[in-house]
């Protein structure tokens, strides 16, 4: 009875030494990465520059810029995505450059790409979709509120498809997207962004313009210690008589200092058009 008792304040003592010190490093690690996400703010919202708010920025209906950009930071952006079209599969790929020429103005220019590699007579045309240019400013930039405001504009210069090269004007029609962004952080983690405007196309053929207006909200939770973050978007378009809405969950992996990879999906409510998709964003960032 006596050798019982003693075996089982041996276990009983081995068993607390042992939650102890696995508390003792829990707490640790969290320390570590609260003081890693510490620096991580401090760095974005260093005091010897204008102000500037960390913010989690969505992958598939991108910035222009960071919110409240600063003098000096560019950025190069790949993109491949796969979409399931009903009928046929349609491939994409874009190619971004976005800096930053003073304090809080963004500019960019984006070659969009569609593929489609099944060619018969339902299937469109592959093409350069157009030349994107954009700009963004930062006009409301608070760290005491960890919120931002952002008016931006994009103009698309669009293009006929690869195979009408020579038989028709090569420029279709403009695209004409104003936009406005709010942006919040709470706490160090959580990221909430909401970027709405109309998408004007005007057709030089028929003469006619067509408007849609995008309403893009997102959530996005950071990754305590690290510039990683999980989230999902809400890309949201209406239209007269219409209504359609893709989740598109999403996340983002630091490779090394400067590059980063972003891998959504893409899950339509309404599949009357396309069923899922699939995009992948590689971004590099010079240093700065």
């Amino acid at each position: 009875m006596k050798n019982n008792s003693l075996k089982t304040a041996f276990f009983t003592t081995i068993t607390m030494l042992w939650m102890t010190q696995n508390t003792k490093a829990q707490t640790e690690k969290e320390q570590r990465n609260s003081i890693i996400d510490s620096l991580y703010i401090q760095e974005t919202e260093n005091k010897h520059q204008r102000s500037k708010v960390l913010h989690a920025e969505p992958l598939y209906i991108d910035l222009i810029r960071d919110l409240g950009a600063r003098k000096g930071e560019r950025e190069w952006n790949v993109g491949l995505g796969l979409t399931d079209k009903n009928k046929y599969d349609e491939y994409i790929a874009l190619v971004e450059y976005e800096w930053a020429p003073i304090d809080r103005l963004g500019l960019e220019v984006e070659l969009p790409f569609t593929f489609y590699p099944s060619a018969n007579a339902t299937t469109p045309g592959s093409k350069l979709n157009g030349l994107k240019l954009a700009t963004q400013y930062s006009f409301f930039v608070s760290e005491k509120l960890k919120t931002s405001m952002a008016i931006g504009y994009i103009h698309e210069f669009g293009l006929t498809s690869f195979n009408s090269y020579g038989n028709e004007k090569l420029f279709t029609g403009n695209t004409y997207n104003p936009f406005f962004i709010v942006a919040k952080r709470w706490g160090n983690n959580f990221h909430t962004l909401l970027y709405t405007g109309p998408s004007i196309e005007h057709h030089f053929e028929t003469n006619s313009t067509h408007t849609t207006w995008q309403i893009n909200s997102n959530f996005h939770y950071m990754i305590p210690g690290t510039r990683n973050f999980i989230g999902i978007e809400f890309n949201k378009e209406i239209q007269p008589k219409d209504f359609d809405i893709t989740i598109r969950p999403q996340m983002r992996v630091e490779i090394t200092e400067h590059l980063l990879v972003g891998i959504v999906t893409g899950i339509p409510v309404n599949r009357e058009n396309e069923r899922f998709s699939s995009f992948l964003r590689l971004i590099y960032e010079p240093k700065h």
